[in-house]
């Protein structure tokens, strides 16, 4: 019903009475004027942000440069399930901020606190984004605690959690760890890791590093995992399943632990005792290898690549137990991961267009320890190689500037223009500068950049130095340029006529030829 309101006689003062509706709009003024200044004093909405990586804008975080992860994850037997989890990432702050963003998808968190202090949060896209009490001064040490969930369900080729037969593992390249654990996700902000997971008996967790304790109860064991030297969130490694470790000695005494099926550990043996003898190949090449420990973890599960989590790398367990691969295929794909340790892990790319650094130099080892040992020239491998490069840069870029994947297809950034497309670069420098200078600029390059991150005008600038002469003209022309360029000592190579491009995306990550051929890439 539609009230009409009356007048009231004036007051004893004279005062005139206010009507309902002048009361009415007065008080929607003033409910007007509270909004507007609480809007005015209101935080603008969480959005994600990135360190504006040309590949992947949102990766990474602006504003802070992690120290240190400590990660606890409780594995309840089902790899189907959930994990509850616990991650603490100390940083320096590199800028004022009242608001810090990690990386984090695909899993539900329950709190944050900053500094021991409660903290709110909001989802934006695949970000996480922590409001603490107080703005964070410059320069200044910050500890983040949330607890959250980690979700597997999402597992598939794109990384973060992959299920095996009998528990997980992880694949976290190119931008998949903030899929497991918030993180800043990106490989110029590398930090010390702490590992600790806790799963049923009957199970076995193993992770990045040396072993650093166990616990034990009646119904679960925790361990305990350190790394010794400062890793990218992408090469974070966690396994969860009925596993055997195995130990043996590499070179100078170093510690290599192998993780395998427990039904699998005799089959494999006669694979896992090579790796003592391709360290020291690879020392021979590069000098002393670079962290603490080294092994392979063979997944059971069709992943179709191999991966070289630091320390520790992924394998799938076909590789080793399908014939038709020959020994030096084989052995080519071990030592691909294992020359990671080196390009890519211990020197990070600064980017992910640094990734040819990675892949190149993996391949290029790959190529030439198949040349010393299964008898396959390196020359003639990087014959083809030009002979389908002109293709290659037409379908994914030149190697130092491939072309972003599609939506959805983040994987796809490894195509063969960063692997052998990256290593007939690698070849073509060697015969730009002769056999001695290349291989001073390999050793050169993993001593000065050790334990950090580098990218491709770095590694112009050592080559310049080594070969005492401007390099810049080289590098555009085979790093950035859309044709391949002529092959230094080799006037004859002619490039193959073009076809249609091959379809956006090309191979998956390190995915193996269905007929050996040519070693795959992880």
């Amino acid at each position: 019903m539609l009230l009409t309101p009356r007048s009231r006689t004036r007051g004893a003062q004279g005062a005139r009475p206010v009507s309902r509706p002048r009361r009415a709009r007065a008080a929607l003024l003033a409910s007007a004027v509270s909004v507007c200044l609480l809007a005015a004093s209101a935080p603008p909405p969480a959005e994600p942000l990135g360190v504006g990586d040309r590949l992947f804008p949102d990766l990474g975080n602006p504003g802070y440069d992690v120290t240190s992860y400590d990660l606890a994850f409780t594995y309840s037997g089902d790899n189907r399930k959930p994990l509850s989890a616990v991650t603490t990432v100390v940083a320096r702050t590199t800028s004022r901020l009242e608001r810090v963003n990690l990386d984090f998808a695909h899993g539900e968190v329950e709190s944050v606190r900053v500094d021991d202090a409660p903290a709110t949060f909001a989802s934006a896209r695949e970000d996480l984004v922590v409001t603490p009490e107080e703005p964070l001064d410059e320069g200044s040490t910050v500890r983040i605690t949330v607890r959250h969930t980690s979700d597997p369900v999402s597992a598939g080729r794109e990384g973060g959690w992959l299920r095996t037969r009998d528990g997980l593992v992880m694949a976290g390249q190119a931008d998949a760890a903030h899929r497991v654990f918030p993180c800043n996700d990106h490989p110029s902000d590398k930090a010390m890791f702490t590992f600790r997971i806790t799963a049923p008996a009957g199970y076995r967790a193993v992770a990045n590093g040396l072993p650093a304790g166990e616990g034990h109860t009646t119904r679960s064991t925790t361990w305990t995992y350190r790394t010794e030297h400062p890793m990218a969130t992408e090469l974070a490694q966690i396994a969860i399943g009925r596993s055997a470790v195995l130990h043996r000695s590499g070179p100078h005494g170093l510690p290599v632990r192998d993780v395998v099926p427990r039904k699998d550990r005799g089959t494999l043996e006669r694979w896992l005792g090579k790796t003592p003898g391709h360290i020291a190949w690879m020392e021979g090449k590069v000098g002393r290898y670079p962290f603490e420990t080294y092994g392979l973890l063979v997944a059971d599960a069709k992943t179709g690549f191999e991966l070289e989590t630091q320390t520790l790398s992924l394998f799938e367990r076909q590789l080793f137990t399908r014939r038709e691969f020959p020994e030096w295929y084989v052995d080519s794909v071990m030592v691909h991961e294992l020359a990671h340790q080196w390009f890519g892990n211990s020197v990070s790319p600064r980017t992910w267009s640094d990734l040819w650094i990675s892949e190149g130099h993996a391949t290029w080892y790959e190529a030439l320890y198949t040349e010393e040992k299964g008898g396959r020239t390196l020359e003639e491998r990087m014959r083809l190689a030009y002979a389908a490069s002109d293709g290659w840069r037409a379908a994914g870029g030149p190697p130092a500037a491939p072309k972003a994947a599609e939506p959805g297809r983040k994987s796809a950034i490894f195509r063969p223009n960063v692997y052998d497309g990256a290593a007939l670069a690698l070849y073509a420098l060697r015969q730009e500068i002769g056999r001695s200078a290349f291989e001073r600029l390999q050793r050169a390059w993993v001593s000065l950049h050790r334990d950090g991150t580098a990218g491709t005008d770095d590694f112009r600038e050592l080559a310049s130095a080594m070969a005492g002469r401007d390099l810049d003209g080289f590098f555009r022309a085979w790093l950035y340029g859309e044709r391949t360029p002529p092959m230094p000592g080799h006037p004859d190579w002619k490039p193959a006529p073009q076809t249609k491009p091959a379809p956006e995306g090309g191979p998956e990550p390190e995915t193996r030829p269905a007929a050996p051929g040519r070693s795959g890439a992880e």
